[in-house]
């Protein structure tokens, strides 16, 4: 085992490509995660079948990307259309557990990493979807989160509780905000859960970064949408998307941005 280790370590080009080879397949479960779990159906039964025709599907047919690829995003044996939803899953999960492979190296830290990219694909596959963040898997990636954050905790145990709470009451007071100010909810419920579970992951820097990001990410899709006329008075825009993308950012380069900001506030000397 420390054999392996060190080799990962010299090499990091292999961790990278062996982790990401291991994201395109957790990426092809959680595209079922995100379809079936909000329809309260289950991930094992039925096993994968067309959508169209019912056809179970073969193991050539579940090759992640590669297989959307060369059917050209047909079925095999009716030639329905699938959705490109799938190989974006799958391959977006791969490029994000190469980059926290990257990131992160052979350390303990890769497992919480690689848990936060999975619950994050998930979430943003179901919103994207169907305007749903599941309650399961949120409570699945919580409960994932907590035990590895009890061995696995770069900063003080008592940080990411606080901000798994911290987050959750700003949430929840934001929502609470929107609707005594506007009338109607601003944030969902999914979104205020989401937080708990980010707390976890983040410490309450990044928690706190990552809800600054969110609204701005958020805050320019807004003006673009208005910038080219797109944008429907009352249309519900998914915000889980949006927090996803500012966890990750927070995640991978939170505390480069925020010591330059620092440093920029507070010149030395």
């Amino acid at each position: 085992m420390t054999q392996l280790k060190t080799i990962l370590e010299e090499h990091q080009t292999i961790l990278v490509a062996v982790v990401a080879i291991f994201g395109l397949l957790i990426g092809s479960f959680l595209n079922v995660v995100a379809i079936r779990v909000p329809k309260r159906e289950s991930i094992a039964f039925p096993p994968s079948h067309c959508m169209h025709c019912k056809h179970r599907l073969g193991p050539l047919d579940l090759v992640p990307v590669l297989s959307w690829l060369l059917l050209r995003g047909r079925c095999r044996y009716c030639h329905g259309a699938i959705s490109p939803q799938y190989p974006a899953g799958e391959a977006a999960t791969a490029l994000l557990f190469a980059f926290m492979a990257w990131q992160i190296g052979v350390s303990a830290e890769l497992l919480p990493a690689l848990l936060l990219v999975s619950i994050l694909v998930a979430i943003t596959l179901s919103d994207l979807r169907y305007m749903i963040i599941p309650d399961r898997v949120l409570l699945f990636g919580y409960m994932a989160g907590l035990l590895l954050r009890v061995f696995i905790h770069p900063l003080p145990l008592w940080n990411y509780v606080a901000a798994s709470l911290i987050g959750c009451a700003l949430l929840y007071a934001i929502a609470w905000g929107s609707v005594a100010l506007l009338g109607r909810e601003g944030m969902g419920g999914g979104d205020i859960k989401l937080f708990a579970f980010l707390g976890l992951l983040l410490g309450i820097k990044m928690t706190l970064l990552t809800l600054y990001l969110a609204c701005m990410i958020g805050l320019l899709y807004g003006l673009t949408l208005l910038a080219t006329s797109r944008f429907k008075r009352g249309q519900p825009i998914a915000f889980g998307p949006f927090i996803a993308a500012a966890a990750i950012l927070a995640y991978g380069w939170g505390d480069e941005w925020l010591h330059a900001v620092w440093t920029w506030l507070v010149p030395e000397g």
